[in-house]
């Protein structure tokens, strides 16, 4: 039989298939490698290559003591509304999957709804709101991690619903409570170690949406609390090869991270496989 009797795309199809992809990552790829060089230009405004390389940009970056000091702010902003989002997250995830089944298409629409306001709805809302407290919330960081919560909470449910609904739960607590174990220590010691995989995609999700947010930052506390993000824009606007070392510094992070989740997800499927396998061999 020929080729095409069996599926196999026709020569034409792959070679468009090609170029597609071809241009695609062309179309992606390109900019940074722009971004790259032009942070390490000397000139490039009036030929069509660098006049030159010099790491003159990239020492006076790492040399200001903003760029540490905003690098650690965005750390510590990112790493708490991992942990909060976690505290918050997991435990409600386990209630749902397990008590109420029945709310999960709820809960499915509670978690997307922060996708349709705008950062400017969401900064108002939460400013005119928390500004009636008599605790001083506006224009603080923790008004800024409970915006962080909030906008990243589809990143988190998701990945540790998808985690949960490929255990059987009912067994492992069942199991743990025969032994005498409580809800609390069967949750503790028991699902959280068998739902690491999507703890960790999820966290590592709401880290990287954390890091590089900017809208919020800038309407909630603005100067007051910079952030990575918003030091990086204010140095478009005077300096171009510093704010290019500054964005090649959030890629590399962005990068670090999903290779991360993918290393995870990869070890979890490899890990499901042999499971299935020695279950298949066992019967």
């Amino acid at each position: 039989m020929s080729a095409r009797a069996f599926g196999e795309p026709h020569g034409s199809t792959a070679f468009a298939r090609t170029m597609i992809i071809t241009l695609f990552l062309l179309f992606m790829i390109v900019p940074i490698i722009a971004t790259g060089l032009f942070s390490f230009s000397i000139r490039w405004d009036r030929t069509l290559w660098p006049e030159g390389f010099t790491t003159q940009w990239w020492s006076k970056v790492m040399a200001k003591t903003a760029f540490r000091t905003t690098l650690m702010n965005s750390l510590t902003v990112s790493s708490a509304t991992v942990f909060l989002s976690l505290t918050l997250v997991a435990p409600t995830a386990y209630w749902v999957h397990t008590k109420l089944p029945r709310a999960k298409p709820v809960m499915e629409i509670l978690a997307i709804i922060p996708f349709g306001f705008p950062a400017v709805v969401l900064a108002l809302g939460l400013i005119r709101f928390y500004g009636a407290l008599p605790i001083p919330f506006v224009n603080s960081p923790v008004l800024l991690i409970c915006a962080y919560v909030t906008i990243t909470l589809p990143f988190m449910y998701r990945p540790v619903m998808n985690a949960l609904e490929t255990l059987d739960t009912r067994i492992l607590t069942e199991a743990s409570g025969s032994l005498g174990a409580s809800e609390r220590q069967t949750f503790l010691f028991v699902i959280l170690p068998n739902i690491r995989s999507g703890i960790v995609n999820g966290s590592l999700l709401v880290f990287s949406a954390a890091f590089v947010e900017f809208a919020l930052a800038n309407l909630l506390v603005g100067t007051r609390f910079k952030t990575f993000p918003m030091y990086l824009v204010e140095f478009t606007r005077f300096d171009g090869r510093q704010a290019s070392a500054l964005a090649l510094i959030s890629f590399a992070c962005a990068w670090v991270i999903s290779l991360g989740i993918l290393s995870t997800s990869g070890r979890n499927r490899r890990q499901l496989f042999r499971k299935r396998r020695a279950s298949v061999a066992t019967c």
